[in-house]
């Protein structure tokens, strides 16, 4: 039984929209996680890919009994994160236990929570995601953002006017 995302907040998480960032950051890891916002913000783009990713789950699993596997939305943006970045497991591990942003993209509160992630979960759920299935979302994001750079071409034709 995996979902894509709960959209049930628990106590003390944070919404994806709301999390913050440091403007004046220069490390790679923020900007990836700005864009994993974006498409998540984005009602367009989060539908596209969130029916990207639910066409990888495997037709013959029936959803409605089982344990729950890890979200799709998690593994999304573990593997967002691994391509990004260029790293192996275990640096992505270490980011998914203890980076505070990553953390909350995700969506562990950070009050009481003490999750943790095996790397052989970490391995296996990641692996999941095909090449094909990450060139789909890769066209979904490449389209998203030659929508901003219209709006912001428009924004400066409109201003100069």
């Amino acid at each position: 039984m995996r979902c894509v995302k709960n959209p049930q907040l628990h106590f003390g998480e944070v919404n994806i929209a709301d999390i913050e960032f440091d403007a004046r950051s220069r490390d790679d890891i923020p900007a990836i996680l700005k864009g994993l916002q974006y498409i998540y913000t984005n009602d367009d783009a989060r539908k596209k890919v969130f029916s990207t990713l639910t066409a990888t789950l495997d037709p013959s699993v029936n959803t409605e009994v089982g344990r729950p596997g890890m979200a799709l939305w998690k593994i999304f943006v573990l593997a967002t994160l691994k391509l990004g970045l260029n790293c192996d497991f275990d640096r992505l591990q270490e980011l998914a236990n203890h980076h505070n942003t990553v953390r909350k993209m995700l969506g562990h509160s950070g009050w009481e929570d003490t999750a943790i992630y095996k790397i052989q979960t970490i391995i296996d759920n990641v692996s999941k995601l095909k090449p094909s299935v990450l060139a789909d979302i890769n066209q979904v994001i490449v389209e998203s953002g030659h929508e901003v750079a219209k709006k912001k071409a428009w924004r400066k034709i409109t201003n100069a006017l």
